[in-house]
């Protein structure tokens, strides 16, 4: 096996002993309830006949056998998202996959799974930062019941995979596998889609128009097709080892995604106390999993959203994860995929390209991924970089291509995109924030202009309209971290910065905001801590402030004297309700969210 590179032993051997009391007291915990063996064992005759009496007599007869495993499901379906409309007919199918070989499952409890799509730029989404934590609640409270031997998670998207994630860590002494759904097949190409979005932005096309070219891009059943945080969860729980290997991105209803539901559903059962081969979750992911996930991340030119989700998924296993990890391995982990919106292509092409494995492969081969971390699969994730196939029917596992099918979208370490990763960290006067770069051309990675300060995404449009923002600019919007109003999405402003980048106007975006795995030309210094309403200096930014941000340097400044700063009246936010589509629920999670950096997350101790 390839030596690691020394700054991923660095960074490994920095996470785990800042991580040393918290991970001893979490495997602890974990060590205690795999002591008292399967679950089912401590539940009275009354409990246990609650918890099986709805199933018919042959599970009925096997969940009373301690020797059978039984499988708790826990399942994000809707219909609404495309992306988990495919999940509708799996706790059947799974149920029949695993009563194959004697096992049973049952569905421990479903979960909410909102689309950012959907809520983008609507009251709504000030929700969807929040959904993870309640998703990981929920996940809890589905295997309360204590009935279950392993878990399949059935989620995809956005902080749906995060949620999943943090709720099962509770019950790490348990086998832990995530079943996706697969992209759906590729529609138009991105080029021409976010063309139109700029047109309309504009005033140049209407909204019927905008509207048919969003329908001939989301289109079907599956996963949305560009690289943003769903895709990126699917290719870090690979990197993690708690999926079967290669198969991220197989498309929904193939016969290639209906055998590898078939194999997880069989494997879950090898894996469990009960099969003869135990990987529970808590000794499968540790510090190792984590980086080898920030580096794929990396490399891959993957979704902001993950430097929040994967320090929160992280602290809930007890390792202490942060921004300067991600920075320090982001100088040493080379781009190797472009994919919308880092290029043209979208996952269907990476796939086809050679996908997973072949960037596993060349990130294991240059010593930047740990090859022997532990995996669900196979002796350790270098053992498992295989990829799926069928013959005569049934499936079957090789090697992979050991060259790119195409170096436009996937290329190898020796000839990267770019030598450093997608993701870097900003900070200086304004606080700390991080920028996604990898679609950022060098000639615009640099920024130094006046500010222009809004209250909300919603003050853009009006402006753009005016004009007022013709000219080199540095768009400020404030008061969007997670205590001021759960931290939206802010797509509401692509369009119409990516338009004035064309004009040939140097603009930058700061905020404490964010923009998630659509980040794209435009250079965003995002997740800004300390936010603007926890007392940061975003507060106290003027009209006409010179900002410099400059990604090449991770520098962020506000060129403005320290002691003219420090003498402003910080600004407040506009008097808006945060009521209406449930927000009103959420007010104790916005009084005690902890900042990005770790995690945004009600669930830990800052």
């Amino acid at each position: 096996m390839t030596d690691l590179h020394s700054t991923v032993i660095d960074i490994t051997n920095q996470i785990t002993a800042r991580s040393r009391d918290s991970r001893r007291r979490y495997l602890d915990r974990m060590a205690e309830y795999g002591r008292q063996g399967p679950s089912r064992h401590t539940l009275s005759c009354g409990n246990l006949a609650h918890a099986f009496a709805a199933c018919g007599s042959e599970d009925k007869s096997r969940i009373r056998l301690m020797n059978a495993a039984n499988i708790g499901i826990v399942t994000a379906y809707n219909d609404m998202l495309s992306a988990h409309q495919p999940y509708g007919d799996y706790p059947e199918i799974i149920k029949a996959y695993l009563r194959e070989l004697g096992s049973t499952a049952q569905v421990a409890g479903g979960v909410p799974a909102m689309c950012d799509g959907v809520t983008q730029g609507q009251p709504g989404m000030e929700l969807g930062l929040f959904s993870r934590d309640t998703i990981a609640q929920a996940t809890a409270i589905a295997l309360s019941h204590r009935m279950f031997d392993g878990v399949l998670c059935l989620g995809i998207c956005d902080k749906i995979v995060p949620g999943l994630f943090i709720g099962a860590a509770s019950f790490g002494h348990l086998p832990v596998m995530f079943i996706p759904a697969g992209p759906m097949p590729s529609g138009i190409p991105n080029k021409e889609k976010a063309h139109v979005r700029e047109l309309y932005a504009e005033g140049k096309v209407g909204r019927e128009e905008l509207l048919a070219v969003e329908a001939a891009s989301y289109h079907a059943p599956g996963t949305c097709t560009f690289y943003g945080t769903a895709n990126s969860n699917q290719l870090v729980m690979e990197a993690m080892g708690l999926q079967l290997p290669g198969g991220s991105f197989v498309n929904p209803g193939t016969p290639l995604r209906e055998a590898l539901t078939r194999e997880a559903c069989h494997h879950i059962t090898r894996i469990t106390a009960q099969g003869g081969d135990p990987r529970p979750m808590a000794e499968v992911i540790d510090e190792r999993s984590f980086v080898n996930a920030v580096v794929a991340l990396l490399a891959s030119g993957g979704s902001t959203n993950l430097t929040i989700h994967l320090v929160a998924m992280a602290r809930a296993m007890g390792i202490i994860l942060n921004w300067n990890d991600f920075d320090r391995l982001s100088t040493v982990v080379p781009l190797l995929a472009r994919v919308y919106p880092n290029g043209q292509a979208d996952i269907n092409h990476f796939h086809a390209a050679g996908g997973t494995s072949f960037l596993f492969k060349e990130l294991l081969a240059a010593g930047l991924m740990h090859g022997d971390a532990r995996s669900v699969w196979g002796d350790n994730i270098a053992a498992g970089i295989r990829e799926p196939g069928l013959a005569e029917g049934k499936l079957q596992w090789h090697d992979g291509t050991e060259q790119s099918l195409d170096t436009a979208v996937l290329t190898s370490v020796a000839a990267p995109f770019d030598d450093e990763g997608g993701l870097r960290l900003l900070q200086g006067n304004l606080g700390r924030g991080v920028i996604k770069v990898s679609a950022v051309a060098e000639a615009h990675r640099v920024v130094e202009a006046p500010a222009i300060v809004l209250a909300s995404q919603h003050c853009l449009p009006d402006k753009f309209a005016a004009g007022e923002l013709n000219r080199d600019c540095v768009l400020v919007v404030r008061f969007q971290g997670p205590r001021a109003n759960g931290m939206p999405e802010l797509h509401k402003l692509t369009p119409l910065l990516g338009a004035l980048q064309d004009k040939g106007y140097q603009v930058a975006l700061v905020t404490d905001g964010r923009m998630s795995g659509a980040s794209g030309k435009v250079p965003a210094a995002i997740h800004l801590s300390p936010e603007a309403a926890a007392g940061g200096p975003l507060a106290q930014i003027q009209d006409g402030d010179i900002i410099r941000l400059d990604a090449e340097a991770g520098t962020l400044d506000v060129l403005v004297a320290v002691d003219e700063l420090e003498a402003r009246t910080p600004a407040r936010p506009e008097e808006e309700s945060r009521a209406g589509v449930g927000r009103e629920l959420f007010a104790g999670f916005r009084r005690l969210v902890s900042t990005p950096e770790q995690g945004a997350s009600v669930l830990f101790d800052a």
